[in-house]
């Protein structure tokens, strides 16, 4: 039986992504892997934020994207960044939110909670179409968690 390698230090690099389609159960998927991989890592003090903002991202990608679309977490001690790309290649702009819009507070949200955050357009691809990858960052302030055993698949 080959051993299994030690788990990554707290300020090693990792990156993990997820595809989903249009359909108005994959943000709460998104919800809950998000979760689950902040906490594997250490990183439960960025859980609630992290996953408000993504939520957002991946809500707009259903409601205004044509096709499926993916999330990508990258780790870079000391920040999170979360990349929402989909189809849609219109970049969004935040809206001040009002009690006429029912719609538009996601971004506002976004801007005011995220460390930083921004967007790009993706050029038609040869063989698809093209879209954006709206992104948001988080930097990790507290002090590194203690190491815990990793689990078994």
């Amino acid at each position: 039986m080959t051993p299994h390698p030690p788990p990554l230090l707290f300020t090693e690099p990792w990156e993990y992504e997820l595809r989903f389609p249009r359909d108005p159960r994959g943000p709460g998927i998104v919800r809950v892997t998000l979760r689950a991989v902040l906490t594997a890592h250490g990183l439960r003090d960025m859980v609630e934020l992290a996953s408000l903002l993504t939520s957002e991202l991946a809500t707009n990608s259903v409601r205004y994207s044509d096709d499926c679309a993916s999330v990508r977490l990258l780790w870079t001690h000391p920040v999170l960044r979360v990349s929402v790309t989909d189809t849609n290649p219109e970049l969004p702009e935040p809206l001040k939110p009002s009690v006429e819009v029912d719609n538009g507070r996601g971004l506002f949200i976004l801007d005011v909670l995220a460390d930083r955050w921004g967007g790009c357009a993706i050029g038609e691809e040869p063989f698809g179409v093209g879209g954006k990858t709206v992104w948001f960052e988080l930097g990790w302030g507290g002090t590194p968690p203690t190491p815990t055993a990793a689990l078994a698949a």
